[in-house]
């Protein structure tokens, strides 16, 4: 029945998320999420709003955008919320995205970027990577369009110093373009963020996701860094689209979690010491694992082909993630879970690995 849908809907390849099942699973490492939950004054915050859900939400998310502009050191008027970050993205590429210039990002990056660019017919270029994963920065900045940079890198993990990614936003300027750098992971990494740069750079565009950091996977908010100018343009195509994309829940979730910095903090450092003793076990082990700034692993196998290992760990109910794309297809992403879970996980490759020696 498909000549009752539209051309675009019958050629675009949409984007495939990670699996989430439904049935008890032994260890759930395929798709980033924190292995802890929320600050216990989320679920607080949530159950207050009930009372209310009979009313729309705030229309501009006044109240959480004056917490995370407090956070960032920017003010309200240059952060915008959206349903997730992905929803920022995918506003994004009609807000900054001309379909006569391609916009350009690397070849081993999240994939939703091309689906985006697909869906709104923005032409897209991937820059191949240097040796290691590295970002070939030079290249990124050779098109005419715009620029799109994951940092950290997903899923590679490798994450950019701060001035790489203002030499970035000084050559798109120049251009009169815009740069829009995705730090779904900068929490993880070791290197300031981007959005100290927003004031200096007209042209710069940060979007930040709460789903990995703050826990907050399945209350969907996302953000977007910028000033104002490109706010209000996010604004004009959401508007255009869903005046209310942030309900009350997830505000009152979000800014509770937002409030509760200690706890943020130590379950911060709590993943990145598992992620520390996972990478070393892993490459105690011959696998090729580089220096991570996310809340997951990118790491080759040694001893057992990628896809051999991704199905065995998955018959042993341990669900990690892996890709067709040949420049990755032996390698697998784990996500950090915690200590008790990558312990298990190390123990099923030994096991793995023996039995397939």
């Amino acid at each position: 029945m498909t000549q009752f849908l539209s051309r675009k809907a019958q050629s675009i390849e949409p984007y495939v998320a990670g699996e989430q099942p439904m049935t008890q699973v032994l260890i759930k490492l395929n798709t980033n999420e924190n292995p802890y939950p929320p600050s216990p004054r989320v679920a607080e915050a949530v159950a207050s709003q009930v009372g209310s859900l009979r009313l729309y939400p705030e229309i501009d998310c006044e109240t959480l955008r004056k917490i995370i502009a407090a956070r960032e050191g920017l003010s309200p008027d240059q952060v915008f919320l959206g349903n997730g970050s992905d929803e920022v993205l995918s506003l994004s590429f009609p807000a900054f995205f001309n379909p006569d210039e391609p916009v350009r990002f690397p070849s081993v990056t999240y994939s939703f970027y091309k689906v985006y660019a697909e869906l709104f017919g923005i032409p897209y270029q991937t820059v191949p990577m240097k040796p290691g994963f590295a970002v070939d920065v030079d290249a990124l900045t050779e098109g005419s369009g715009g620029v799109i940079l994951a940092n950290p890198n997903a899923p590679t993990t490798i994450q950019l110093p701060l001035d790489v990614i203002e030499k970035l936003a000084q050559r798109q300027l120049e251009k009169g373009k815009v740069l829009l750098v995705d730090e779904a992971y900068v929490s993880f990494g070791d290197q300031p963020s981007a959005a100290t740069l927003v004031n200096q750079y007209p042209n710069l565009v940060v979007t930040r996701t709460m789903s990995k950091d703050h826990s907050l996977a399945g209350l969907r908010v996302g953000y977007a860094l910028a000033q104002h100018p490109l706010i209000e343009g996010l604004c004009n195509v959401k508007d255009s689209f869903n005046s209310y994309p942030v309900d009350r829940l997830a505000i009152a979730g979000a800014a509770a979690s937002l409030r509760d910095e200690e706890y943020f903090q130590t379950h911060l450092e709590m993943v990145k010491k598992t992620r520390q003793t996972f990478t070393e076990e892993l490459r105690a082990r011959g696998f090729e694992t580089p220096d991570s700034s996310a809340n997951l692993v990118f790491t080759k196998p040694c001893g057992i082909e990628g896809k051999k290992l991704f199905d065995e760990l998955r018959k042993r109910n341990i669900l990690v993630r892996r890709w067709n794309d040949p420049q990755i297809s032996e390698w697998l992403r784990i996500t950090i879970g915690t200590d008790e879970q990558m312990a298990k996980v190390i123990r099923a490759i030994d096991e793995i690995i023996r039995k397939n020696v």
